[in-house]
């Protein structure tokens, strides 16, 4: 069955360059300038995604965020001209899925809706049995999930971006092996595209900062200096 995507910026050129690109990939999409036209179009016919740029005249993408969730639960990616912490902050706390920054690989944004499409899949009631390989993953006080996409530390809820999953989920497969910022890139970014040394460094901050929002003490990530990163059991 093909996936819906409604695509939410005030830029045109946006507009129609994503659109493009994911009809090339075999997407319907839907197109909408302003957040107060796309709300009632969403809310009447939902989509299987929805793509909101941030900032937005009339309404911006963390007020249609907040009122599409009074009513759906439709997966939303977020695009924003500024690596603003605070909006991604907010709109993950909303129920943002992922946040990416423009400008953009087109490569990422498709590879990061087919992967929040498939885990809301397998969130369904009935989905499919997830292949043993992809079962949970348990390291002292962590448990991810990687076909739902769920992470807790000490029983309690970590959200995370799909980028910061991948990157999480990399080093805590093998507790106690360094992981070069090059493995983290290509796990997370896959498809050849390039990101530098500090992107990666960003997501690991951002990363720890979320699991010391629910435990100070959090230190199971650690930075080996002109190697890498590795995670260690507790």
């Amino acid at each position: 069955m093909t996936a819906t995507i409604a695509l939410v910026d005030d830029d045109r050129n946006i507009l129609t360059s994503v659109s493009i690109a994911l009809q090339a990939e075999g997407f319907v999409t839907r197109i909408y300038s302003d957040g107060e036209t796309a709300l009632k179009a969403l809310i009447e016919n939902p989509p299987d995604l929805a793509i909101f740029d941030i900032k937005m005249p009339r309404m911006d993408g963390l007020e249609l965020l907040r009122r599409l969730r009074e009513k759906l639960a439709t997966p939303v990616i977020f695009l924003t001209s500024k690596d603003d912490e605070l909006d991604e902050a907010l709109g993950l706390a909303m129920g943002a899925d992922d946040y990416i920054a423009k400008p953009f690989s087109q490569r990422l944004l498709i590879a990061r809706i087919r992967a929040i499409l498939r885990r809301a899949e397998l969130a369904q009631p009935g989905a499919a049995d997830v292949p043993e390989s992809q079962g949970p993953i348990e390291r002292g006080r962590l448990t991810m999930d990687p076909a739902r996409h769920r992470v807790t530390w000490g029983e309690q809820n970590v959200t995370l971006t799909v980028t910061e999953f991948l990157i999480l989920e990399t080093l805590a497969q093998r507790p106690g092996i360094v992981k070069t910022r090059n493995q983290l890139m290509d796990a997370a970014y896959q498809d050849d595209i390039y990101v530098d040394d500090r992107t990666i460094d960003s997501h690991i901050k951002r990363v720890r900062r979320k699991f010391r929002e629910i435990d100070p003490e959090f230190d199971a990530i650690e930075t080996l200096y002109g190697a890498g990163y590795r995670f260690s059991e507790e």
